[in-house]
């Protein structure tokens, strides 16, 4: 088998651009849509909002390797390397070095890429990692540089990367092509330029460890640059909820440098994180519109659950709020917790759903 970069077109991807001209107009006119959306949020909610996509991000981000993260912990630390006063939650170096990355990310997206930032990023990622020869410089090692999975004695080998001796070479030429196709001098749409990057990045697989992170990165920055602006869509978290998909279609395009399938993936992948990037800007207008309205007619306990439910997000408690639920939030006794979640539900706060100990509360968004 030979491999994308074996081949004698590489790194000369083809693709036909018409297919894809549908999806960039859709991504131009959801992006004005995200502005528009953007301008009713209060200053606070914008900082928060971009507070919170940052740090899900690095969350999910590294979720797609099988690191987990805690939130919270990478939301605090996220805020504070943005200047932000925040709880002081203390992280692990895992959760400091994403949220720094994350951070560092969003400030400095019009930037060019170059070997000083990437090997900045890479000693961020893998911050307190002691079993790596290589980091905050490409690899050097010898052996492939392979993805593999299966038993050790009888691995199959999904992908294998240039030799490391190559990959100076091999990321000379990349971080060109990437500065030389910015959007002020290059008729390179966003949508091409991230899903080429992210797909030659990882076929160079540059780094001993963290190339998914870094090039999942290396996409935000293109998709920001196309848009002129420091935005961080929800591109890992999608990726995330497709990643069997993510891995197949990376492996499909690593056999051949046409790229087309590919290309038709990660923009339908970068449509849908718009897309709940613009969920998440509805949702905290639909909060501080349902918050606005029951001002003075909800007690303590009831602000505080209802708070704890919005910090869910738009997909909300998984299954649903119920009874004990707010009990353990509130700390209020069954027959006041009882009487508080009958009050939301007639205030049309929540809508219940179910009977008995099935009952299941959920927010009512829609007045």
């Amino acid at each position: 088998m030979r491999w994308n970069w074996q081949q004698p077109d590489w790194p000369d991807f083809a693709y036909d651009a018409k297919r894809l001209r549908s999806r960039e107009d859709q991504f131009l006119k959801g992006a004005g849509i995200l502005v528009g959306a953007m301008s009713h949020l209060d200053a606070d909610d914008r900082q928060n909002l971009s507070i919170e996509l940052l740090a899900q991000e690095a969350v999910d981000s590294s979720a797609i390797e099988g690191e987990i993260l805690d939130r919270a912990s990478v939301q605090s630390s996220v805020a504070k390397h943005l200047g932000i006063a925040t709880d002081h939650r203390r992280a692990n170096a895992a959760e400091a070095g994403a949220a720094e990355l994350m951070a560092n990310l969003f400030r400095s997206y019009g930037e060019p890429l170059g070997d000083a930032m990437l090997f900045h990023w890479h000693s961020l990622l893998l911050n307190g990692r002691r079993d790596l020869a290589d980091i905050g410089r490409y690899r050097t090692h010898a052996d492939p540089m392979q993805i593999v999975s299966g038993a050790l004695h009888a691995p199959k080998v999904h992908f294998e990367a240039p030799p490391s001796d190559a990959v100076p070479a091999e990321m000379k030429a990349f971080i060109a092509w990437f500065n030389d196709g910015r959007p002020d001098v290059s008729p390179l749409s966003a949508l091409e330029r991230a899903g080429i990057a992210h797909l030659w990045f990882e076929s160079i697989h540059p780094f001993e460890d963290g190339n998914g992170r870094l090039g999942r990165a290396i996409a935000e920055k293109a998709l920001a640059q196309g848009l002129d602006a420091p935005a961080i869509t929800a591109l890992a978290e999608t990726i995330q909820r497709h990643r069997r998909d993510y891995y197949t279609q990376l492996q499909r395009a690593s056999l051949s440098n046409r790229i087309d399938e590919w290309l038709d993936w990660f923009s339908d992948i970068a449509l849908e994180a718009q897309q709940r990037t613009l969920d998440r800007v509805h949702f905290l207008l639909a909060k501080a519109k349902l918050l606005d309205r029951l001002r003075g007619r909800i007690n303590p306990r009831q602000e505080k659950a209802l708070l704890r439910m919005f910090a869910e997000g738009p997909d909300g408690f998984r299954g649903g709020l119920s009874a004990a639920n707010y009990r353990t939030i509130t700390d209020a006794a069954p027959a006041t917790a009882t009487r508080d979640l009958s009050e939301l539900v007639e205030l049309e706060a929540l809508r219940k759903e179910g009977e008995l100990k099935h009952t299941r509360y959920y927010l009512n968004l829609g007045r």
